[in-house]
């Protein structure tokens, strides 16, 4: 039973994460509609045959189906224009993190409370304890504190990578000569996994994200005695 519970993806960890399974979930039940109808209408013309020589047109016909699916693209596209916004919103960071995609490991910069930097590589197989995933840990995780707005810098020092992790709804493209910014709020505590989703070169699937998420005085105390 454990073993299946791992195959299982984990649950989101971040309001934006939970907008974006909602508004998937939305943007499903709309899909299944349409679906539903058109094959009920074609399921119909299979077996009937509608004619009928008195038939002409038929303008209401017309203006329905010509405005039902403009109502379903605005239902649609309001709930995603509002999750774009929150996407991009990064007023009052409390904590900034840089993070520098490199060929191929990251290296994260905590500067705003002391200087403190290291690399992330990716653990091997030989070097793995039972309760942990080939191909996801690494040596060094990035720690951070849960229910704190954090911002997260990123950067590349040689090709275009991406740092990404699902559960949070976060996905950022490390580009050279730029850095870009994005933002997270995390609900819970507990260790949490990603990887780089851009094509980066031969290693480009061994370049993990881990990251832990605790307390903030397990925080500090991590940052005291760093």
């Amino acid at each position: 039973m454990a073993t299946w519970s791992n195959l299982n993806f984990q649950n989101g960890n971040s309001p934006i994460m939970e907008q974006l399974i909602m508004f998937h979930d939305h943007t499903m039940m709309i899909v299944l509609i349409i679906t539903v109808m058109v094959g009920y209408m074609m399921l119909m013309i299979m077996v009937k045959s509608f004619n009928n020589r008195f038939t002409l047109e038929n303008q209401m016909v017309e203006l329905v189906w010509t405005i039902m699916p403009a109502f379903l693209l605005i239902f649609i596209a309001l709930p995603s224009l509002k999750i774009l916004y929150m996407l991009e919103e990064t007023s009052k960071p409390l904590i900034s993190i840089k993070t520098i995609g490199h060929q191929w490991y990251w290296s994260y910069e905590y500067s705003d409370f002391k200087k403190i930097e290291f690399d992330s590589y990716m653990k091997n197989s030989n070097s793995l304890e039972n309760n942990e995933f080939r191909l996801l840990e690494t040596d060094n995780k990035m720690v951070i504190p849960y229910n704190t707005k954090t911002r997260m810098l990123v950067s590349s020092s040689d090709v275009i990578h991406s740092w990404t992790i699902p559960v949070l709804g976060v996905k950022m493209d490390a580009s050279p000569g730029r850095m870009n910014q994005g933002n997270f709020i995390m609900n819970r505590p507990g260790l949490f996994y990603g990887q780089c989703s851009e094509i980066c070169g031969a290693n480009h699937s061994f370049m993990p994200i881990m990251l832990e998420s605790v307390n903030m005085n397990t925080f500090i105390n991590w940052i005291k005695n760093y």
